[in-house]
């Protein structure tokens, strides 16, 4: 038989249309083995276990088909001692079922550190001495001196202590330094659109201390306060006034980017402290 008569035989055109339906089946099967394989479709949000105890956060993982593992520990007082933390995924992610959620839990017993030498030391190197000593900054306190914006003492509640110290990591540390033995002022930094954290730094940054920080009724979860930004400042951004050392600052934060001043966005990068000035008033404490 020829190629010609074999290609319009019947018996090409069966084997033609049997390898038709078998790369079809093989397809099929495929898929299905796939959609079987990944869950297709089948994700369920992430349940909220922190707060919960081990056992307690297994039984609610458990019961949403998903595994539990802990990976750290941290000491915080927002939750019992033992109990789940933080977690991630975050309650309310959506996850195929399976997943593991990873859970860092509150420590039985807080991390002591020691308290670093700050006294003699310039404002910008004690607050970063203090921060990668797992110390806290609190409020800066200044009073008349021969040097200015240099630390005389630190406290903790009111009480001075000494380097060596062994404190709580995460305490807070106030600081007492010189202002001169002048009213020594300084500008007030540029706050619109700065995160909790990004405000902070700016007003640490500017020897003035943050008086008090207010969410609006956008805010209403952990995750909204770490989003939102600071939509109103008082006193007021104002190039060319000044305020005293130590001077204290209020913000008011939001995740309504309505709320921001036409002139800035929340992507606008902060105002540096040579650049920056006060507002009109000072803040009724």
């Amino acid at each position: 038989m020829s190629v010609k008569e074999f290609l319009k035989s019947r018996l090409f055109w069966k084997q033609v249309g049997l390898a038709m339906v078998i790369g079809v089946a093989i397809i099929l099967i495929l898929i299905i083995w796939l959609n079987i394989y990944t869950r297709h479709g089948q994700s369920r949000p992430t349940p909220e276990i922190r707060g919960l105890s081990i056992s307690e956060a297994e039984h609610v993982a458990g019961k949403n088909r998903m595994k539990l593992q802990v990976i750290d520990s941290v000491y915080t007082t927002l939750v019992p001692r033992g109990c789940i933390a933080e977690q991630i995924p975050l309650p309310g992610h959506h996850v195929k079922k399976g997943r593991t959620i990873k859970a860092t839990i509150n420590a039985f017993n807080p991390e002591m550190v020691s308290v670093p030498d700050l006294v003699g030391l310039p404002r910008r190197q004690a607050l970063s001495i203090l921060e990668t000593s797992g110390l806290k900054v609190g409020q800066l306190n200044y009073i008349p001196d021969l040097t200015v914006d240099f630390v005389l003492r630190q406290t903790i509640h009111g009480r001075e202590v000494s380097p060596g110290d062994s404190v709580q990591k995460g305490m807070v540390v106030d600081l007492v330094l010189g202002r001169g033995l002048s009213s020594q002022r300084t500008g007030i930094p540029r706050l619109t659109g700065a995160t909790l954290d990004q405000a902070r730094n700016e007003i640490l940054g500017a020897s003035l201390n943050l008086g008090a920080y207010v969410f609006d009724s956008t805010v209403r979860t952990t995750d909204d306060s770490l989003r939102a930004f600071v939509y109103k400042q008082n006193p007021e951004y104002r190039r060319d006034a000044t305020v005293q050392l130590g001077s204290a600052v209020y913000i008011w934060l939001t995740t309504d980017t309505l709320k921001i001043p036409d002139e800035t966005s929340v992507a606008d990068t902060l105002m540096t402290e040579d650049e920056s000035g006060p507002p009109e008033n000072e803040p009724s404490l």
